[in-house]
């Protein structure tokens, strides 16, 4: 099959490598009909995640149809369509049981596009597919579909709800590439009584408005006067950056909740002589991918409309032209982009 191939530093290439085959009795292969490319691949290139190894097959969302199962997955068959999940649960260990996939202690954990091959690829091998998968209705496209399996649990479980996002509270997103606009999306649900994006890119503000921000604005006096005065409720750091989480301790008001979902190169300063007394929580976290049924069944019923995250589609092997027009995402306004099996 064909497949994009990491070689270390910031090199891959679109290159003929072995088909996935069942390793384990509880793997299943998908064809990928779609996949896409996270904020999480680029730290990845740019050596900020050394555990993954050059020769590894990138990406860890997908879409596809299942081809193969082992013998102890019981839950999907050949034919099926379904999401396959970033994150990989055995479904035994006490995290899992929790539904914290995200820090399973059985085998799993973010495996795809970091510990093993991933789903930029025509087919994937996934561990674990009874828990790792899951099934896709009909009507759900697959622009759609794709978003499910990390983006959108992602902003909801790492932002929105380890905030506390509540009814008539003031939410500032820093940052807003696609997982801050998905916080923006998500935060929603809860009816809060305003929600502010926060970005140096003037067309991911405009696209925050579009997505359902009441504010959009370039870090300054709106900022300021929230930090002067009230605070915000929940500040949800969305960008990665060591600048956007100190922006977050100024604009939290005390008492309020700081939720990091960005992924973090370098290090960022928590000033405590300066925050020690307001009271604050600041939560951070690896997605888990629990809300992933739910979420599917708001998308489902039209209560929760994502298909404007996604800006660009190619075909698979476009992979590397893909990757060049997302990598410059905040000066051509490129959110997702999804590649489909051609």
């Amino acid at each position: 099959m064909r497949a994009l191939v990491y070689h270390g530093s910031e090199q891959t290439s679109w290159d003929t490598v072995t088909d996935p085959a069942i390793e384990d009795p509880t793997d299943a292969v998908v064809r990928v009909d779609a996949t896409t490319i996270c904020g999480t691949d680029l730290h990845i290139l740019h050596g900020d995640l050394p555990e993954v190894k050059p020769g590894t097959v990138l990406g860890h969302e997908a879409v596809g149809e299942v081809v193969e199962v082992g013998r102890e997955v019981h839950s999907i068959a050949p034919g099926d369509r379904v999401i396959v999940s970033s994150i990989s649960a055995c479904g035994r260990c006490e995290f899992c049981r929790d539904g914290t996939y995200g820090q399973c202690r059985g085998g799993g954990g973010w495996l795809l596009g970091n510990l093993i091959n991933g789903a930029q690829a025509e087919f994937v091998r996934v561990p674990f597919a009874d828990y790792s998968t899951r099934r896709l209705p009909g009507a759900v496209t697959l622009e759609d579909a794709v978003l499910l399996a990390e983006v959108l649990p992602t902003a909801y479980e790492v932002g929105v709800r380890n905030g506390h996002v509540s009814p008539g509270d003031t939410v500032v997103v820093v940052g807003v590439g696609p997982v801050g606009l998905a916080a923006v999306i998500t935060a929603r649900i809860y009816s809060p009584r305003r929600i502010i994006a926060v970005d140096r890119s003037p067309s991911r503000l405009e696209a925050a408005t579009r997505l359902g921000a009441d504010a959009a604005e370039l870090p300054g006096r709106l900022i300021a006067d929230l930090a002067e005065g009230p605070g915000a409720d929940v500040a949800i750091e969305a960008a990665g950056d060591p600048e956007s989480f100190i922006l977050c301790t100024r604009v939290v008001r005390t008492g309020g909740h700081i939720a990091n979902i960005g992924t973090h190169g370098k290090p960022a300063t928590l000033h405590l002589e300066a925050l020690w007394h307001k009271n604050m929580t600041i939560s951070t976290g690896q997605v888990d991918t629990s809300s992933t049924p739910w979420l599917l069944d708001l998308v489902t019923s039209g209560r929760l409309h994502v298909s404007q995250l996604v800006t660009h589609t190619f075909g698979l092997s476009r992979m590397e032209d893909a990757y060049e027009v997302f990598s410059h995402g905040t000066d051509t306004g490129t959110l997702k982009v999804v590649l489909r099996r051609e």
